[in-house]
């Protein structure tokens, strides 16, 4: 990351308010980017954007991605240079429930996005957050490439999927890279692992629902211990997706693709690993159980193949798994011991973009 490039570059960010978005306004912030940020209000209360104090110094729109007419209205206001796409409904679980409302958000969402962008000049690099369940998972014990097949089982997968399909299609219709000198819009997907990381409060993720039991002195109940993910702190695809920000933006004709960002193969753990890291390095007496209760389908193995972005784009891991789990202790036990979150949080960066350096 370039903290120079980013002074002053105007800069959209959809789902600011989320976790991920927040820790991203943050990021770019500290490295002096113009941001506007369009979203839903915080979905959670507690909430890493109110509690960190994320809409200082920022244009902040609430708003829905689902409303083509102010998603059109945003983006010429805005007029931003960079986009980052990061507003969807995220839960897997969710998305059980609420299937039309998920593919609304995350497919016609990024439909309603490009489209702005089709109409609006200036333009010239976008990142499109997606992610590593977007494809036709096998249980297979390799991580997947970019390359292989779209697919889904449950709603939120598929419509991961679905949005690949349609950031491609706009790219080829719309944005082709043979034209890009008469287009100059440099459009790439990002498919991350399992994000965690401080000021993470949704429901039926691991890590909240783990530290939510803990703090209130409940055994925590986990549904599948032995489910294999790529655990990795936000931080990390963040960078990625900073870094190819950059790159799009620079050479946008050598980048215009599709991008895995996950972790080393060693920090690819089971959650019954994660859970036992977690609660005995909050409290020895800290106890977890398994739910027994019949539960909808997920995904039992999944890894990512990023080779592509550690050789193209010279993106990298910084933080173990280990180093990951430990910040969010702190972090948490900041929280609840009244501490600046949001100076906090800013350390956690400084601390990210110093290892990067290093």
């Amino acid at each position: 990351m370039n903290a120079s490039f980013w002074k002053n570059k105007r800069v959209l960010i959809t789902g600011h308010t989320g976790f991920k978005g927040s820790w991203l306004t943050l990021l770019l912030r500290q490295m002096g980017a113009d941001v506007t940020g369009f979203a839903l209000p915080a979905t959670t209360s507690p909430s890493l954007f109110e509690i960190a104090r994320v809409g200082e110094g920022i244009t902040s729109i609430l708003g829905d991605i689902r409303d083509l007419a102010l998603v059109e209205r945003v983006v010429k206001d805005a007029a931003p240079e960079i986009i980052l796409h990061l507003a969807a409904q995220s839960l897997v679980r969710y998305s059980y429930k609420h299937p039309v409302e998920t593919y609304q958000t995350n497919v016609m969402g990024t439909v309603h996005l490009l489209e702005a962008i089709r109409q609006t000049p200036g333009i010239r690099a976008v990142v499109n957050v997606t992610s590593d369940k977007c494809y036709d998972n096998r249980e297979w014990v390799w991580g997947y490439r970019e390359r292989d097949p779209m697919g889904g089982h449950d709603p939120y997968s598929n419509s991961k999927g679905c949005v690949e399909l349609v950031t491609e299609a706009f790219r080829a219709s719309y944005f082709p890279v043979a034209l890009y000198e008469a287009h100059g819009v440099a459009i790439a997907s990002a498919r991350a692992g399992n994000v965690i990381g401080g000021g993470d409060w949704a429901e039926d993720r691991l890590v909240p629902d783990i530290l939510r039991a803990i703090v209130a002195g409940e055994t925590v109940n986990i549904r599948s211990p032995h489910a294999i993910r790529p655990w990795q702190h936000v931080l990390e695809p963040l960078a990625g997706y900073v870094l190819l920000a950059e790159k799009l933006y620079e050479d946008g004709i050598s980048f215009a693709e599709a991008w895995n960002f996950g972790p080393d193969d060693k920090d690819t753990r089971s959650v019954s690993w994660i859970t036992n890291f977690l609660t005995k390095g909050w409290s020895q007496s800290a106890q977890w159980t398994v739910d027994s209760a019949p539960q909808p389908h997920e995904a039992h193995y999944l890894k990512l193949d990023s080779s592509k972005a550690r050789q193209c784009l010279g993106w990298q891991p910084r933080w173990s798994l280990e180093e990951a789990l430990k910040r969010i202790l702190a972090w948490q036990q900041a929280f609840l011991a009244g501490a600046d979150m949001k100076s906090y949080t800013l350390d956690d960066i400084e601390d990210y973009t110093r290892k990067m350096k290093g």
